[in-house]
């Protein structure tokens, strides 16, 4: 995320996307009574692991499970309440994690789950609502911890919806979950195919839209107006494009010391949703 250093190069740099992770090519059986279509959502990306997120989607009643992996000592942190209708398969930590992506930190909880269910944002904007509204809008953020991070902080300041783009977003995986902390479950998390075009479809319903970024003129505070608000934030590396920078009515900075040159996308997101929750509610 782009953040003003005053009388310094503003150019930002961001760590490399997090490489997805590949895809087993297990071949389902005939007549097993349920084990092909086990096996055909049986992808690491298909895992969520994590006491929190494990949590959070059984909490979930739009997400659907097809395995729970749990250690003894999981199964009594998550309570007997939240696994009353899910079959329980314990397994010990080593086993749950041959599961998962190497790496994975999963303290002994790991479910198999489908995709959530595809959101429409025009139903989003729509629904009946009290108070202002602010809609993150992610321009081909990639990293998986950084968009599980927003996430987490969207969640915390009641972030109305997510919107990403399909093809320049990490998918809803294991990884991402993790660091968002059981927020996957709770905030909307769009994906449309075009970004400008959802902008367009902001300002239609009265948002007032803000591209973060750090070459611009105005810090963040001065551009926040009352009502609803749409935030946008840039890419590791290229920052916001201009089809849809052009889409916002205002520019906008985080002014930070010169002792450092940027701000993580993530920690640039907490900081500005801090100050559209100090703002003049509409």
């Amino acid at each position: 995320m782009r953040s003003k250093a005053p009388q310094k190069d503003r150019r930002h740099f961001y760590p490399k996307p997090a490489a997805k992770p590949g895809k087993p090519g297990s071949k389902p059986a005939a007549r097993d009574g349920g084990q092909a279509n086990r096996n055909r959502h049986a992808k690491p990306e298909n895992w969520l692991y994590g006491l929190h997120s494990v949590q959070a989607a059984l909490a979930n009643p739009r997400r659907k499970i097809r395995r729970a992996v749990l250690t003894t000592r999981a199964a009594e942190i998550i309570g007997e309440a939240a696994l009353a209708d899910i079959r329980i398969e314990p397994a010990d930590m080593d086993a749950i994690g041959r599961l998962l992506p190497p790496g994975a930190v999963h303290q002994g909880a790991a479910l198999e789950c489908d995709p959530l269910p595809a959101l429409d944002l025009e139903a989003i904007l729509e629904a009946p609502h009290k108070g202002r509204r602010v809609v993150l809008v992610l321009d081909q953020i990639s990293d998986p911890h950084n968009v599980g991070a927003i996430l987490r902080t969207a969640a915390a300041f009641g972030v109305t919806a997510m919107v990403v783009q399909d093809r320049h977003a990490p998918p809803q995986s294991g990884a991402l979950a993790k660091a968002a902390s059981g927020a996957l479950e709770t905030v909307p998390y769009i994906e449309v195919v075009n970004i400008a075009r959802a902008l367009d479809q902001l300002a239609e319903h009265g948002f007032w839209r803000i591209a973060l970024a750090g070459e611009s003129a105005m810090p963040l505070t001065d551009a926040i107006s009352a009502g609803d608000i749409a935030l946008v934030l840039g890419s590791e590396g290229d920052g916001i494009r201009r089809l849809v920078r052009e889409r916002c009515e205002a520019s906008a900075f985080i002014p930070i010391s010169g002792a450092m040159e940027s701000l993580n996308v993530s920690n640039a997101a907490a900081i500005a949703l801090y100050e559209l929750s100090r703002g003049t509610s509409g």
